[in-house]
């Protein structure tokens, strides 16, 4: 574990935190006015390896050479030039912060976005560290700068990662749909209505970074995926962007406490430790593996039953109502990817040089018009 101090006079500005994988939706931007929670769990912080913020350059100005030593293969609309390694954690477990006033409003809507640069500083000597960000469609979270922060190890907090038999033992599913709040409204004890329940925002970046690397894995030929819900998430895009015909390359389900059933699978659906950001090795290398968070991929690979909702307050693990609520209502449209998570995956592979991938990222906007993102 570790805690992260100031780079000006060595205050601590977080509580004790263990390193996990930073999440797949970290920059996604979902809906208009709605209000997400917090990115990260409480005790955790996360690294994003890539620059993010500003100052950003336009892809004009960058030469494809470059862009390609930067792991991007295709346009896109700007690249950072901030700094590397920024680190996010919950706010609740930012220490010894205050907001700066004269950069708490840029280019907010309905709370902060960052936008203009760090406006959280270090109370003991007022350096700059931090960008807070609570703005409606966005993640909860502070990101802290990598130039003024340290990290510092705690003292005989040291814990090996989970193994996939104790992740599998202890990890939680992440359900498919949820209810999403607007900005300001109030949602009730009891109070669930349909038109607030949507497809989680989690699965809809986790999709759209699978869906690139399904498209990739595919050759440029059909791809089948299982039925149920994993057909849901991923058929309809894959037939809309994929040629029809035979030889199609058959994707399954794989990782701990599930093979690959007949062995001849073309493509396998696996999840990324959600500590290291290992992803599962299957059985057979020449599969092309997709990876998939390990909360969403243990949801499709074991799906839990509807579970009704509380009418109120809380019940114990395991314990539900059978006199009031019915099963948590479903949403009323068909899923779509995320459209900015599939880009920003399909850029940085090196097959999207493939004219016929190229085209279907220069025109991915029929695609959304037609609801598959």
């Amino acid at each position: 574990m570790f805690v992260f101090v100031c780079a000006g006079c060595g205050a601590e500005l977080t509580a004790p935190l263990s390193q996990v994988v930073l999440p797949v939706h970290a920059h996604q931007k979902y809906g208009n006015g709605i209000q997400l929670p917090v990115l990260m769990e409480s005790g955790t912080f996360a690294v994003d390896s890539e620059p993010w913020g500003p100052p950003w350059r336009p892809w004009e100005e960058i030469h494809p050479d470059e862009a390609a030593a930067r792991g991007v293969y295709a346009p896109v609309y700007a690249l950072s030039d901030g700094a590397p390694g920024a680190i996010v954690v919950a706010p609740g477990d930012a220490r010894g912060t205050v907001l700066i006033p004269e950069n708490r409003g840029g280019g907010y809507c309905c709370g902060l976005d960052g936008a203009d640069g760090p406006n959280v500083a270090c109370v003991e000597c007022a350096l700059p560290v931090a960008s807070r960000i609570d703005d409606c469609s966005l993640w909860q979270a502070i990101w802290l700068a990598p130039n003024a922060v340290r990290r510092l190890p705690v003292d005989g907090a040291d814990a090996a990662p989970l193994s996939w038999a104790e992740l599998m033992a202890e990890g939680k599913g992440t359900p498919p749909f949820e209810p999403i709040v607007t900005w300001g409204s109030r949602m009730g004890a009891g109070h669930w209505s349909n038109h607030l329940w949507t497809w989680s925002p989690q699965w809809e970046a986790a999709a759209g970074r699978a869906l690139a690397h399904l498209l990739a894995a595919s050759e440029g030929r059909p791809v089948i995926v299982p039925d149920g819900l994993v057909g849901e998430v991923f058929q309809r895009a894959l037939d809309a962007m994929l040629p029809a015909g035979p030889q199609a390359r058959r994707a399954v389900l794989a990782g701990p406490g599930r093979s690959a059933p007949g062995g001849d699978a073309d493509i396998v659906l696996v999840p990324s430790h959600p500590q290291t950001g290992e992803v599962w090795a299957p059985a057979d290398p020449a599969a092309y593996p997709v990876p998939l968070p390990f909360e969403v991929w243990l949801w499709l690979a074991f799906p839990e039953p509807d579970l009704p909702v509380p009418a109120s307050g809380g019940l114990p693990d395991g314990v539900l109502r059978d006199d009031f609520d019915p099963p948590a209502p479903r949403p009323r449209h068909l899923f779509r990817a995320d459209p900015e998570a599939f880009r920003n995956t399909l850029v940085r592979l090196p097959t999207v040089r493939s004219p016929w991938l190229r085209e279907i990222l220069d025109n991915l906007t029929p695609h959304m018009r037609a609801g598959f993102f």
